[in-house]
Formats: C-alpha cells, structure tokens, sequence
C-alpha cells in the first residue's frame, strides 16, 4: 500500500479511505480483466458464451478462468486474502459462483457444488500449489474435476 500511494502520489490513508483494504484495491486493479471475462459468459461466442451444452461451457470457463488466474495470480490473491474470508465477499467470486450454478441447475444441490468446484480455483491454494506441480499438471487436475461433475 506504500508503493502504491507513494506511486499514486496521494498518502496511504487516502488509499484506505477509497479501497478499504488491499483486498478492495486488488479488486479495483482486476475489475476491467473480470469484465472481459463476465461479458465473454454472458455475450460472447459458444462454448464460453451461450448457445453450447452446458459441460462445453464448464469446460470453456475453467480454460478461460485459469487463464485469467495465471495471469493475474498476485493480485487475484492479494484479492481473495487480504482478510479472512474476503474471496467470498468480491462480487466477481458472486458472479462466477451464479454462473457455475446455472451450468449445474439440473444436479443436485448445485450451490453446493459450485462452491466446491471453485475452491480448488482459489488463487492461495494455486499459488501453493503450482511450485510442484506447474501450470499444465494444475489445469489438468481441475478439467477432470469439473468434467466429473459435467457428467456426472
């Protein structure tokens, strides 16, 4: 938060005043990135947009959001830690949590199994994980994941 007011040319309590914390500050600096994301499930072209069945779209939207994770690990997790609890508190968590719902609507309990399907995709955990397994071993593991629950 230093770097940033000190680079911003304001103190660090205006920082504070306008982000709240460093969780509201990531998520201001990844907001546009989510939007190219959200309007490409809610507007853009099958399989991630509408109009494919719904295990394409799963499968379109663990593709597209590891790729956005991968890019943006540090502050997706910046985002996501900065205090307990706050990955469930961003209203991009909301959206991808809604989405992934509507693709399971015919399964049973699929809140439930939304917030399970998205844990693994949580930016502290890949960050943990990814040392030792690398990106290609990370991307398989949560594609079989979300497939089993695809057709399950």
């Amino acid at each position: 938060m230093d770097q940033v007011a000190t680079a911003a040319g304001v103190g660090k309590g205006t920082l504070f005043r306008r982000f709240g914390d460093k969780a509201g500050l990531a998520a201001a600096l990844l907001d546009s990135r989510e939007r190219v994301l959200q309007d490409g499930i809610l507007t853009g072209p099958p399989p991630l947009g509408p109009g494919a069945p719904a295990p394409e779209r799963m499968a379109a939207f663990v593709e597209a959001y590891l790729d956005y994770l991968f890019e943006h690990l540090p502050l997706v997790r910046m985002s996501e830690t900065a205090s307990p609890g706050a990955r469930y508190r961003i209203g991009a968590y909301r959206f991808w949590h809604r989405h992934t719902v509507i693709l399971l609507d015919d399964r049973p309990d699929a809140e439930a199994t939304a917030h399970a399907l998205l844990a693994p995709l949580g930016a502290e955990h890949i960050a943990a994980i990814l040392p030792d397994l690398g990106e290609d071993r990370v991307r398989a593991s949560v594609h079989r994941l979300w497939n089993a629950a695809a057709t399950e």
